[in-house]
C-alpha cells in the first residue's frame, strides 16, 4: 500500500468505528482486525501504519466526528505533513476542499469534559488520559518470582510489576505461555495488593470479568482458602478457566450470575466473605489510553445507567461481607460520580460501615478513597475505597 492508500484505509476503518460507537458495538481494535482479515494484500507494515493512523485520529478528536474523513482531517490539522497524502491518487483520499468539515479536537465531548474538570482533572490530566499506555506485567508468584524475561523491563510501584514499551508482544514469550507472568496494569495490581487477601480466607471477586484480578488474588492467597469469581457476562467469565490453568491457580470457583438474580444465586455466601472485591462496571474513563474511542460510546443517559448499576453492585457486595470484613469498591474511572460520590452515598445509607482509606505507593486521596491517574502515577485511572462491615 502507498502512504496515501494507508490514509484512505484508515478513513474507511474510522467510518466503521464511528458507526459502531454510536450503537455501542465492537471496539476499534476488533474492527480494524476484521477489516484486514478480508484484505490479504496488506502486509504487516501496512497493518501497523493504518492502525497507528486510526488511533492517532481517534485521540485527536474530542466529540464523535461526523465521518472518518473529518476525523482524519482533524489529525491533518495537528500534523500538516499528512496533507500531501490527500492527493486524489487511485487508492488515496480525494484532495482537501476549501471549507471541508473538520472534526473538533479536545479530550472528550463537551458535557463529559466538564464532568472531568469538576472531578479535578486539569488540562494536563485530560491530555494524558489519551496517551499511549505502556504494557505492564505481574510476575506470577504461583510459578515462582524469577522468570526469564527481557532485561528492558522497568520496576513499577507494584510489588511484582514490570513495565515494557507499548506494543510489546508479550504473548510470544515463554514466560507468558508458561503462566509465569500475567498482563495487568500497575493500578490493577496495586488494588489487589491493597485488598491484602491472605491464605485461608474466603474472598469474592464480584465482577470478575476475564479474571485478571482474580488471578492476582489467587496468587496472594497461595492457592489456599476459597476464592469465588462471579460475573453476569458468560463470554468474559469463560476466559478465566484457561487463564487459571496456565497460571496454576487451582482454588478458583467461577459462578455465572443471572442479572437481577444475583442475590439469590449468592445466598450461600451471604455474610460469609472475609473480603469482597467489587470492581464495578463503569465508564472506563481511566482506560482511554487503551480504548480512546470509548469516550464516544458514553452519553449522559448511559452514565446515569452505569451509576445506578454501581449502587446496586455496592449494596449486593455489602450483603456478602462477614461482620468485620472488608469491601473494596473499585472503578477504572476518574469521574467523581462513579467513585467518591458512590462511596459517600453508600455511607450515608449505611452509617454503621466504616471507611478505611487505602494508602497505596502511588496516587492521592479522593473523598473516602484513593485515586490513581495516568498523569500523576503513570497508571490507568482508578478509584478504590475500603469499607469495613460493622461487627
Amino acid at each position: 500500500m502507498t502512504p496515501a492508500a494507508r490514509v484512505q484505509a484508515a478513513i474507511e476503518v474510522l467510518d466503521l468505528v464511528i458507526d459502531a460507537a454510536s450503537e455501542r458495538r465492537a471496539p476499534a481494535d476488533r474492527i480494524v482486525t476484521e477489516w484486514f482479515r478480508t484484505r490479504r494484500f496488506a502486509g504487516s507494515k501496512d497493518r501497523r501504519a493504518v492502525r497507528e493512523l486510526l488511533f492517532r485520529a481517534i485521540r485527536a478528536c474530542g466529540p464523535v466526528p461526523a465521518t472518518g474523513r473529518a476525523a482524519m482531517l482533524r489529525l491533518v490539522a495537528d500534523d500538516p505533513s499528512l496533507a500531501s497524502l490527500f492527493d486524489g491518487s487511485r487508492h488515496g483520499p480525494e484532495p482537501v476542499r476549501d471549507g471541508e468539515p473538520v472534526a473538533e479536537g479536545g479530550s472528550a465531548p463537551a458535557w463529559l469534559e466538564k464532568r472531568l474538570v469538576a472531578s479535578g482533572m486539569d488540562a494536563a490530566e485530560l491530555a494524558t488520559l489519551l496517551d499511549r499506555a505502556p504494557l505492564d506485567v505481574r510476575v506470577n508468584s504461583l510459578r515462582g518470582t524469577t522468570p526469564s524475561l527481557p532485561e528492558n523491563g522497568e520496576a513499577t510501584h507494584a510489588r511484582l510489576g514490570l513495565r515494557y514499551p507499548p506494543g510489546t508482544q508479550v504473548e510470544q514469550w515463554d514466560a507468558w505461555r508458561e503462566g509465569a507472568i500475567e498482563v495487568q496494569d500497575t493500578a490493577s495490581q496495586l488494588v489487589c495488593e491493597a485488598l491484602n487477601a491472605r491464605p485461608g480466607e474466603q474472598v469474592i471477586d464480584l465482577c470478575a470479568g476475564a479474571g485478571g484480578k482474580t488471578l492476582a488474588l489467587a496468587a496472594a492467597m497461595e492457592n489456599r482458602g476459597r476464592l469465588l469469581a462471579c460475573d453476569v457476562d458468560r463470554a468474559r467469565l469463560s476466559r478465566l478457566a484457561p487463564r487459571a490453568e496456565r497460571a496454576g491457580a487451582t482454588m478458583i470457583e467461577a459462578r455465572l450470575l443471572n442479572p437481577g438474580q444475583e442475590r439469590a444465586m449468592l445466598e450461600d455466601w451471604q455474610d460469609a466473605a472475609d473480603a469482597v472485591l467489587a470492581d464495578a462496571p463503569c465508564s472506563g474513563s481511566g482506560t482511554w489510553r487503551r480504548n480512546p474511542e470509548a469516550r464516544w460510546r458514553l452519553d449522559e443517559a448511559e452514565l446515569e445507567r452505569i451509576t445506578r448499576l454501581q449502587h446496586h453492585v455496592l449494596n449486593l457486595a455489602a450483603g456478602l461481607v462477614r461482620p468485620g470484613g472488608r469491601l473494596f469498591y473499585v472503578v477504572c474511572s476518574v469521574l467523581d460520580e462513579e467513585g467518591p460520590d458512590q462511596v459517600a452515598r453508600f455511607l450515608a445509607e449505611n452509617p454503621d460501615w466504616r471507611p478505611v482509606r487505602p494508602v497505596l505507593p502511588a496516587g492521592n486521596a479522593r473523598g473516602e478513597g484513593w485515586r490513581l491517574t495516568p498523569f500523576r502515577d503513570e497508571t490507568d485511572g482508578f478509584f478504590v475505597a475500603c469499607l469495613v462491615s460493622p461487627c
